[in-house]
């Protein structure tokens, strides 16, 4: 599959190996991805980033993605589902973190400090979001699949980063009319 990524796409790939390797995490998982997207300049996801007001917010989107990475990686919806059910995430992040330290609900791989090194895989979300995104070329019948097809897949998968992208105005559908149609429909 990926001799069909463009140049671009393939320097988000590496970048989300980077962005794993840099939170020392056991495999690459699609807020590396996302990361990987915010990085880059002068490609079609940046231009879609920028035009939908993303470029002057990447640090809050950064931050939002680190609050995620504190809380296990539960987004804002799962938190506030088992809020009403009576578990309030962030007072158990809090106690975690008192006895075992900053970040210890983090799945970022930070056990007793070693250092991980090596080839990083794919987790099942970000493999999930590779096949999307080849699906979504395929929907829009582009021969490639550029970083856009995979800022798309990220929008339509749920999870952390779909929900941060929504949360800075940053949808499926917004993607869709900044970056045009395509020839294709829309691939759920």
């Amino acid at each position: 599959m990926f001799e069909r990524f463009t140049k671009d796409a393939r320097a988000v790939v590496q970048g989300a190996v980077g962005h794993a390797e840099e939170a020392l995490a056991e495999t690459v998982e699609p807020e590396h991805l996302l990361l990987a997207l915010l990085d880059r300049e002068g490609s079609r996801a940046s231009f879609a980033l920028a035009a939908l007001g993303v470029g002057e917010h990447r640090d809050a989107v950064r931050q939002a993605l680190r609050d995620a990475r504190r809380r296990a990686g539960l987004s804002q919806s799962e938190t506030e589902a088992l809020a009403a059910m009576g578990i309030d995430v962030l007072e158990v992040v809090a106690k975690v973190e008192a006895a075992h330290g900053v970040g210890a609900m983090s799945p970022d791989g930070r056990k007793g400090g070693r250092r991980r090194t090596g080839h990083r895989s794919f987790s099942r979300g970000a493999k999930e979001v590779l096949e999307k995104a080849l699906r979504v070329a395929v929907a829009r019948r582009d021969r490639h699949i550029g970083d856009e097809h995979l800022l798309l897949a990220l929008a339509l998968r749920p999870g952390v980063p779909a929900e941060v992208l929504a949360d800075h105005g940053v949808s499926h559908a917004s993607l869709t009319r900044v970056l045009g149609e395509g020839g294709g429909r829309a691939c759920a």
